[in-house]
């Protein structure tokens, strides 16, 4: 993707060529927090739930989903805990997460839908298929299949001792964090900083997510993401386990994969993959695209995941 150095005006949006808002929000409370909703699409159209990944948020699907939209669906996602306009939780866990992605299902239909997920949320759309298949009708999963491959493994022995040690680290950043504010800056910088994570991402679609995903404060602008959370920090979990759970999912699956390496991506390669997938399963994987599937070629993915649905 072509990538832009222009300087954009501390306003309060930025355009970027698809990208549209929301049609709709509202909230949804799960377990006493409360989560930030958003829908794109006719209300009355078909539902298809769609789980972001992490320290992402709705407004990342702002291309993606009028696309889907476009196609006769209702896209519904959320924001979740810690990120964007949902709330703060004390503790995060990965439980925690998909408590509340069943809380956003039950407040479509209980009819089972479609769901489709990015990195954490395709992780995410994994446990909830194969935990309640019966409320998921078809699953795709956008570069959220993590490899072993990265992971390496550690002797039983040595695993009591790598656990203390973690869980002194995160005591010691809850500590920290307990009154930490993020960094604020302009609309550029903070464009600037997520660029360093996001690296394959045009600079413009960066700085329009800005005003979405962050607030305006009086010192500058800042990401609405918990400093309480960090880098992997879904709990007790191994992103592994993910793709193990991919066999025993019986209804109708679609993965796609990005082959260019990402900082953010799992280290995923397609021979990692196909051992895996069920019977009858479609397995795309994608030249030339990295982890950001649907940021990077939205029109190629949202073709996949029509043709896919319909």
């Amino acid at each position: 993707m072509t990538t832009t150095d222009t300087t954009t005006p501390d306003d309060e949006t930025v355009d970027y060529p698809g990208a549209r808002r929301p049609d709709r929000r509202r909230d949804v409370v799960s377990g006493g927090l409360r989560l930030a909703v958003s829908e794109w699409g006719h209300i009355d159209a078909p539902p298809v739930l769609f789980a972001h990944g992490g320290f992402d948020f709705a407004g990342t699907f702002d291309v993606f989903a009028p696309l889907i939209a476009a196609g006769g669906w209702r896209v519904v996602s959320w924001d979740q805990r810690g990120h964007g306009d949902s709330q703060h939780a004390e503790l995060y866990s990965w439980e925690a997460d998909m408590r509340d992605a069943l809380a956003v299902l039950d407040s479509i239909t209980t009819d089972p839908v479609p769901v489709l997920g990015h990195s954490k949320g395709g992780s995410l759309m994994l446990q909830l298929g194969e935990a309640c298949p019966h409320r998921v009708s078809r699953l795709v999963n956008l570069d959220g299949l993590p490899s072993a491959r990265s992971w390496p493994d550690v002797p039983e022995h040595h695993r009591t001792r790598l656990l203390a040690g973690e869980l002194r680290e995160w005591l010691d950043h809850r500590r920290a964090a307990g009154d930490k504010l993020r960094r604020p800056g302009t609309i550029d910088e903070l464009a600037r900083r997520r660029q360093k994570m996001n690296q394959r991402l045009d600079i413009a679609w960066l700085r329009y997510l800005v005003p979405v995903g962050a607030r305006h404060d009086p010192d500058g602008w800042r990401w609405k993401i918990d400093p309480a959370m960090r880098m992997g920090g879904f709990g007790p979990w191994r992103p592994e386990w993910s793709m193990w759970r991919l066999p025993a999912l019986g209804m109708p699956v679609l993965c796609v994969l990005g082959l260019e390496p990402d900082s953010m991506g799992w280290g995923t390669f397609p021979e990692d993959v196909r051992p895996h997938l069920p019977d009858g399963a479609r397995f795309v994987p994608l030249d030339r695209t990295g982890h950001f599937v649907h940021i990077e070629r939205p029109q190629v993915v949202a073709d996949l995941v029509l043709e896919f649905l319909a």
